[in-house]
């Protein structure tokens, strides 16, 4: 179904919505309210219910506004004129569609595979606007991004090398340069690793003494290395570094910033000219899972970086900016339908078909990856009713595969459904097929206050299909169903 609108009312029963409204943040609350008609209005539908028991949900006003907030925040900041690159971290929602309303939006795409390259190229996203990440980028993965003219960070020596073998073959320079110009198309630069610490969730700490990225800046001899490589090659205009994701405290990320930034005014300083012209700051910003609250917001981030480095904005250097899971994350939920309601050692047990498929963190390692969850009767509404400690699980057949654990929540019963909040970015679009488990579909929404067609005030909520969902003949095909026999002749 390519789009659906449905009538939908405000308050649920009891005049409460579902999750938890700010106590300050307008934009949390309507956050809420689109969720709650965007459910309501998928189980009207039939997007969800009893043959199709899970979907992802994609708030576009959402992402809108905050990709609208990301950009002001840097405006505020920014010396006028000031080249800004904002690439979204494809990995964090590797999905065309969602590529496509961000590039419409102003917001270009960092890449770390060939897989994400073809993404966004596909969402037509230039060259111009794409950086590409990597620690292990093959030969044919440069060849390709410098003969389109895509931004590359180099992560390491011996990738710099590789670069030097190939910038010789290019097809031209920058402004038309003849075949075999020094100077690529391409803007490249060094990832450093300004080795500032790590933060609550290690696997995430980019920035820690032994991190597998980028050139380790406090290692001996490094700091020199990277010196003599941009006086030797005047093409290298760019440093970036990368040090927040979740769990990285704001001030160590500006840390990581404030050293980034100090390197790059040392070796201009030696080399004797502007030759670093831009500085690619990463992303990371952390993310609330707590509340509906968005906090730290991308203008709390960038006044502390406008503080604690004001040159970064002085307008001597162009900036890029690789935020993911912050665009994304609070405007994405999972709804499951509880299939059955059952009780073990005295404890309700909501058994869901959300689970380790597209909860794979919070499954594994619950203590780091929390997600709120909201209850909804069977018709789609927020559920009312006292709070019930329970589990909500998923459809795996290993023990530990549970979206909750110890819940309290109005009592989830059968037919009714759970939602997973701030799924947005790193949840349903990294699908983990353990028991073979079909990828939810996925729809973006978007609501219309006002008349619904239909002689009804309401909000009229329209969907529009993101990814369809999996049919079991595509998993047959994707474990080798065409080939049946292929082993049983060796």
């Amino acid at each position: 179904m390519p789009s659906a609108a449905a009538p939908s009312g405000g308050a649920s029963a009891g005049g409460a919505r579902s999750g938890e409204l700010p106590s300050a943040g307008e934009s949390g609350s309507a956050r809420v309210a689109r969720r709650d008609d965007a459910v309501r209005a998928a189980v009207e539908h039939g997007l969800l219910g009893p043959e199709a028991p899970i979907i992802a949900l994609l708030d576009v006003p959402g992402i809108k506004a905050s990709v609208a907030e990301l950009r002001a925040a840097f405006d505020a900041v920014t010396a006028p004129g000031t080249p800004v690159l904002h690439a979204f971290a494809v990995k964090a929602t590797p999905l065309v569609p969602v590529l496509r309303l961000l590039h419409e939006h102003g917001i270009g795409a960092e890449v770390a595979s060939p897989g994400e390259l073809a993404l966004a190229r596909a969402a037509g996203v230039p060259p111009s606007e794409t950086v590409l990440d990597s620690p292990a980028k093959t030969i044919a993965e440069l060849r390709e991004a410098l003969a389109l003219g895509i931004a590359v960070n180099a992560d390491n020596p011996q990738e710099l090398d590789r670069i030097d073998g190939l910038v010789g073959d290019l097809p031209s320079g920058p402004n038309g340069a003849p075949t075999g110009s020094p100077h690529p198309r391409s803007p490249i630069g060094i990832r450093v690793n300004p080795q500032v610490g790590g933060g609550s969730i290690e696997a995430l700490s980019t920035a820690t003494a032994t991190s597998k990225f980028g050139v380790a800046l406090r290692d001996e001899g490094a700091r020199e290395w990277i010196v003599q490589a941009y006086a030797d090659r005047p093409w290298l205009t760019r440093l970036h570094a990368h040090t927040g994701s979740q769990g990285i405290p704001l001030s160590l990320m500006a840390r990581g910033i404030a050293e980034t930034y100090a390197l790059a005014e040392e070796i201009n300083r030696r080399v004797g000219r502007q030759q670093i012209d831009t500085l690619d700051i990463g992303g990371g910003l952390p993310v609330n899972f707590g509340s509906d609250v968005t906090t730290p917001t991308y203008a709390q981030y960038a006044r502390l970086l406008a503080e604690a480095v004001p040159g970064l904005f002085d307008g001597r250097y162009g900036l890029v900016t690789e935020f993911g899971r912050s665009l994304l994350a609070k405007h994405g939920t999972v709804v499951a339908r509880v299939e059955y309601a059952k009780s073990a050692g005295g404890r309700p047990v909501a058994v869901t078909h959300a689970g380790v498929q597209i909860a794979t963190r919070t499954v594994y390692a619950p203590g780091s990856w929390p997600l709120r969850i909201a209850a909804y009767d069977a018709l789609g509404r927020p559920k009312a009713g006292p709070d019930v400690v329970q589990d909500i699980a998923g459809p795996a057949c290993f023990a530990g595969d549970l979206l909750a654990e110890g819940r309290a929540l109005p009592l989830l019963e059968q037919g009714d459904y759970a939602a997973a909040l701030d799924t947005g970015a790193y949840y349903f679009a990294h699908h983990y097929a353990y028991n073979s488990l079909a990828r939810p579909g996925v729809y973006g929404f978007a609501s219309v206050e006002g008349g619904n067609g239909n002689g009804n005030e309401g909000t009229d909520v329209r969907f529009a299909v993101v990814r369809d969902p999996q049919g079991v003949e595509e998993i047959v095909a994707e474990s080798g169903g065409a080939r049946p026999t292929a082993l049983t002749a060796l």
